[in-house]
């Protein structure tokens, strides 16, 4: 058996479009994607995910390249002959037929002993928590329940791997989240792989073991959740995961505490790590996330404080957001934690008050300009 589940090998996939040209929705992608991994792809409408998806699914064929199953070619092989089943957002239920009729449904098309279905249905509804529902029509279930009757659906025909485009994107948010927290566990109690599309950067770090994040076709750097957030390898990975202040930089310097850079806006130099292959002189872009600022009425012992003032403030519970403008009018967000619990009105910090930015080198990340 191959240590990989599926691997792209430097697929290409490009369509024709009405004016007679050509579009290319993926471009050049290699991936490896490991048994019994939850794993994401992640990037914004149009980035080739779906697309690397239904490559996987057998609906497209690549242009060139390969897709492996388990270490077998499968690039035009049709979808009803490859070990894998697909959970739309839309759930594509038939809602003439109860929830049993639904799940059976693909176990009867391939001539399944019917106490077989039987048996195979009722672990699959007891799987995803909807026993005793199997007389019920779609219309009479909850969009909740509706997407555990797709999943369950795709799960008795006990596939090598479960792929999921956007299956959440139908649901409030509350909803949502809660779900995000029972395919996870479904996922790890079934022992399969997942494979899951989406462009909700939150659901993907919530969920995923690994994460590739696609940018116009390209796969841009593939890691777990905490090397994607705290190590982007571009400006456009630190963009889209999560929130970040950016500076435009220039590259002065390497020393024992990271990389020296000059940040013209601020009319001074920071620290940072570097990431990638970085030479002096090189146009940086400087990164620091909002909660990894520290705001202080004294500047750090060390290098990397800026001086500002308190723009705005925005009180949502758990945290203060708060608008910093810095020396030549730059603005960056912070994000202060509220770890006491009082409505003294001077432990916030308060529009015109002056203060330093610390930006610990620790923090701040040297990237490539995209």
């Amino acid at each position: 058996m191959s240590e990989f589940v599926i691997e792209l090998v430097d697929v290409v996939k490009r369509f024709a479009t009405p004016e007679g040209n050509e579009v290319t929705a993926v471009d050049h992608v290699s991936l490896q994607i490991r048994h019994g991994e939850f794993f994401s792809l992640l990037g914004p409408s149009g980035c080739g995910k779906t697309t690397s998806l239904r490559m996987i699914a057998g609906f497209e064929w690549p242009t060139s390249g390969e897709v492996l199953i388990d270490g077998k070619p499968m690039g035009r092989t049709p979808p009803f002959w490859r070990p894998v089943n697909t959970v739309f957002q839309s759930y594509a239920l038939f809602q003439h037929m109860t929830v049993f009729q639904n799940v059976a449904f693909g176990l009867e098309m391939d001539k399944t002993p019917a106490s077989e279905i039987k048996h195979r249905v009722g672990e699959a509804l007891e799987m995803v928590k909807l026993s005793g529902m199997e007389r019920r029509k779609p219309r009479q279930l909850s969009g909740g329940q509706q997407q555990r009757v797709a999943l369950a659906r795709a799960l008795v025909k006990r596939p090598k791997v479960l792929l999921l485009d956007e299956p959440l994107g139908a649901l409030d948010l509350k909803l949502r989240r809660e779900m995000q927290i029972e395919l996870k566990t479904l996922q790890e109690q079934v022992g399969i792989t997942f494979i899951y599309v989406t462009h909700d950067q939150e659901e993907a770090l919530t969920m995923s073991d690994r994460i590739t994040v696609m940018n116009r076709g390209k796969a841009l750097q593939t890691g777990s959740p905490v090397e994607i957030y705290e190590r982007p390898n571009c400006r456009f990975v630190a963009d889209f995961i999560g929130q970040a202040n950016f500076f435009a930089g220039k590259m002065l310097a390497f020393d024992d505490q990271g990389a020296r850079v000059a940040i013209p806006a601020l009319q001074t130099e920071l620290i940072g790590q570097p990431v990638g292959n970085l030479e002096p002189g090189q146009a940086v872009a400087v990164s620091i996330r909002p909660e990894k600022v520290r705001i202080a009425q004294e500047p750090a012992f060390g290098s990397n404080s800026v001086r500002g003032r308190v723009i705005h403030t925005t009180y949502i519970g758990s945290n203060t957001h708060v608008l910093l403008e810095l020396a030549g009018g730059v603005r960056i967000n912070a994000w202060e934690q509220n770890k006491i619990s009082t409505l003294d009105p001077k432990a916030y910090f308060l529009p015109g008050q002056e203060i330093w930015a610390n930006l610990f080198p620790e923090n701040v990340l040297i990237l490539p300009e995209d």
